[in-house]
């Protein structure tokens, strides 16, 4: 199925730059990526939730899948973002093979939700439109049941499942009925800020998730990643406690800021990607100026532990009245 054989290491989903004029800035996107596969990540995952996909022309999703193919260049699996209505669901997923991805993940259908025939049916139209493998995005519009992921599960092209709900019973259910099938289905935790619920969908038998944080603090979400697959539970808490916790807090203040305050986590280390768009909005200097706070002590709670994550930092950019953020990318 097009070089996905498994997801090996934390899940990134890189931001969306945009540039001044408010164009999709390929160059930043392609260094973005690029910098990030030095952490090594599983997979990537362009144009997705926090690569703003409900705010991208179809045009602009193309744009973005094969800048980040040419960046990945074959090294990790490109699971490009596609959904919404049907027909730009099936013209992204085509531009998606166009440029190279290795898969879709299919987010929701636009505003209207339906029976279990219908969204079996919308992703059956998804799936003969292309030749890629896709895993479905279980949120909002799109709630699959048991029996809708046990009908899927016929369709060999439909590969994984991720819960964006939260409802640990039905994710539960969910995945003994894909065990059922004897399809060995991937199967995914999506929630906001993952990393704060990933021990609680562990034991019900997800064990992938995907990190936003990766995208804007590599260091300290690949170090959080290294303890929940190596059992170290004492770093595991450490950073549940004195980083994620405390940017949740965060993140809840404002709706939308668990893609805002990522771009804001960038820019505050040097990288220009521009703000988010409508309806999206971006985070108060005073919000901008604790978020700034909250990451050196996420890399402080490495250095005090002796985490060496790699590549070390190269420049220092910081943020008004605040201590040094380490550059990335």
């Amino acid at each position: 199925m097009s070089g996905v054989s498994g997801f090996d290491g934390v899940l990134f989903f890189p931001v969306t730059p945009f540039d001044g004029a408010g164009r999709v800035d390929v160059d930043l996107l392609g260094e973005h990526v690029q910098d990030r596969l030095g952490y090594g990540p599983g997979g990537v995952f362009p144009a997705c939730g926090t690569g703003e996909f409900h705010a991208l022309s179809a045009a602009e999703v193309a744009t973005v899948v094969r800048a980040t193919v040419a960046a990945v260049g074959g090294r990790v699996p490109v699971i490009a973002g596609s959904g919404g209505p049907l027909g730009h669901a099936i013209q992204t997923a085509v531009s998606a093979q166009e440029a190279g991805a290795d898969g879709l993940l299919l987010l929701p259908p636009y505003l209207v939700s339906g029976t279990t025939d219908g969204l079996v049916g919308w992703v059956e139209a998804i799936t003969a439109a292309t030749d890629l493998p896709v895993i479905v995005y279980h949120r909002a519009t799109a709630r699959y049941t048991p029996e809708a992921m046990t009908r899927l599960a016929g369709n060999p092209k439909v590969i994984g499942f991720k819960d964006g709900v939260g409802d640990i019973g039905l994710a539960q259910e969910i995945v003994l009925a894909a065990r059922a099938t004897g399809r060995e289905l991937a199967l995914f935790n999506g929630l906001l800020t993952a990393e704060l619920s990933q021990g609680a969908y562990r034991g019900i038998g997800i064990p992938l998730y995907s990190s936003a944080v990766f995208a804007m603090l590599p260091e300290v979400a690949s170090a959080y990643y290294r303890a929940y697959v190596g059992g170290d539970e004492q770093t595991r808490v450490r950073l549940l406690d004195g980083f994620y916790r405390p940017l949740v807090a965060l993140r809840d203040e404002t709706p939308g800021f668990g893609v805002s305050l990522v771009k804001a986590g960038l820019r505050a280390r040097g990288v220009p990607v521009g703000p988010v768009r409508p309806p999206l909005v971006d985070p108060t200097p005073e919000q901008e100026h604790r978020l700034t706070d909250l990451l050196n002590t996420g890399l402080r709670l490495l250095t005090h532990h002796d985490e060496h994550p790699a590549p070390a930092a190269s420049s220092v950019a910081a943020a008004p009245d605040s201590a040094a953020v380490p550059a990335a990318g």
